[in-house]
């Protein structure tokens, strides 16, 4: 069996002139037990957390190819004469790793938010922008690894780019559901620490782990080191008393060493003990000016903003500053200002779509929906803010309010609300 040595020596092979390391961060490296080893390439910094360099990924190695390595003196080698068969049984991946990171633009995104962003929601949402970076709803590790996974991840081609967000604090329950995320296809992975409901504390799960920034660290290093696609965090400026500008500082100082790159904080502290979920949200003060001060001191972050933008106006401001901005319940309820995300915020040219053409390109998803035993109140009733303050707004929410429940209403149902508002 071979050891892999914490700093004293780097486990590497060399390939072409390039150095590359053999890492197994959980066991020693063992032909026999360990079917898939990991090729990585050193970037020279040994980890201050663990002792071990730190590593990025390239691309995996057969077992057949494992068992053409020889230690020596310089590490891990190829047998003799064996280099070329070593690269040939490289297992390729699905997916070219993007070894430079990150390349999603995060200048807009929509939070994740339970019980409103689902893959109903998010396609409609893509019919508004399509550039916005979507989120699906927190899902715990739990759900993934014990139900059937597709019931949380399966989502339409059409909702890219797309995030999962993932509930836990279990190190290598984090890391194997963020394979499974790469695996479904999506665009990223991010790691909540910012739910203050009571039901998740329990479990160890959303803004209580900001108490834990070396856990979060940990989570985070072993999900990236398990997938290629980026792996983010979001969370709170702090947790009851722990609400200093000094110890978020300490958090995000500490996570990022886990090689996290895009941070995404809810410009609010979190009350714990005391207020519900709901007036966690709108309780607690908004501090803009201390996410401003975190780009300040990490410039080399992506650092998005969540809590409390109103407008595309409110967004712009904040871009001034930031990287990125997040909205969650303005963009759910008032969907239609995201129809100009595209334009203003990305610089694209396409012609602006009107309300009613938003809601009729709903037309044949909705059919193909139906067609699939999907009740048609479960999409619809993210459509109800799309006439926000316009006329017949009120008659079109209100129509599907009232119908769009029955057992067996299909697509008439939809065009009799959309008949509601004039053209």
């Amino acid at each position: 069996m071979i050891e892999v040595t914490p700093h004293l020596s780097v486990p590497s092979l060399t390939v072409e002139g390039t150095r590359l390391c053999v890492y197994n961060p959980t066991s020693p490296l063992d032909p026999d037990t360990c079917c898939v080893a990991y090729t990585t390439r050193c970037c020279g910094l040994l980890c201050d957390r663990c002792l071990y360099w730190r590593l990025l990924p390239v691309r995996p190695i057969s077992k057949s190819a494992l068992q053409t390595l020889q230690f020596g003196k310089n590490g891990y080698e190829p047998l003799e004469n064996d280099r070329d068969t070593t690269l040939n049984n490289a297992v390729e991946p699905s997916h070219s790793p993007d070894t430079t990171g990150d390349t999603l633009n995060r200048r807009f995104t929509v939070a994740p938010m339970m019980d409103w962003t689902d893959r109903h929601c998010r396609y409609f949402h893509r019919q508004l922008s399509q550039h916005a970076v979507l989120y699906t709803e927190m899902v715990t590790t739990g759900a993934l690894i014990h139900a059937e996974p597709a019931r949380f991840l399966d989502f339409n081609a059409a909702e890219h780019p797309l995030a999962l967000q993932l509930g836990g604090s279990n190190v290598q329950d984090l890391a194997h559901c963020t394979e499974m995320a790469e695996q479904w296809g999506y665009d990223e992975v991010n790691l909540n620490v910012g739910c203050p409901s009571d039901r998740v504390q329990n479990n160890m799960i959303g803004a209580c782990l900001m108490a834990h920034p070396q856990l979060v660290a940990d989570c985070l290093h072993e999900m990236q080191s398990r997938v290629s696609i980026p792996v983010t965090v979001k969370h709170r400026l702090g947790i009851d008393d722990m609400d200093s500008y000094e110890e978020l500082h300490n958090f995000v100082d500490i996570v990022r060493a886990s090689g996290c790159k895009t941070f995404i904080v809810h410009a609010r502290k979190a009350i714990l003990k005391g207020l519900s979920p709901k007036e966690n949200r709108d309780v607690p003060p908004l501090k803009y000016d201390w996410v401003y001060q975190l780009k300040q001191d990490f410039p080399e972050l992506e650092i998005l903003i969540n809590g409390g933008i109103k407008t595309l106006a409110d967004s712009q401001q904040h871009l001034a500053h930031l990287d990125g901005v997040m909205l969650g319940r303005e963009a759910y309820q008032n969907p239609y200002l995201m129809a100009e995300v595209d334009q203003q915020l990305y610089g694209c040219d396409q012609p602006l779509k009107s309300r009613k053409e938003v809601a009729l390109s709903m037309r044949d998803y909705i059919a193909e929906q139906l067609a699939q035993g999907t009740y048609l109140n479960h999409i619809v009733r993210h459509t109800l803010g799309l006439f926000h303050g316009q006329r017949g707004g009120r008659q079109y929410r209100r129509y599907l309010s009232e119908n769009a429940h029955k057992p067996g209403a299909g697509l008439s149902v939809f065009d009799e609300a959309l008949a509601r508002v004039p053209d």
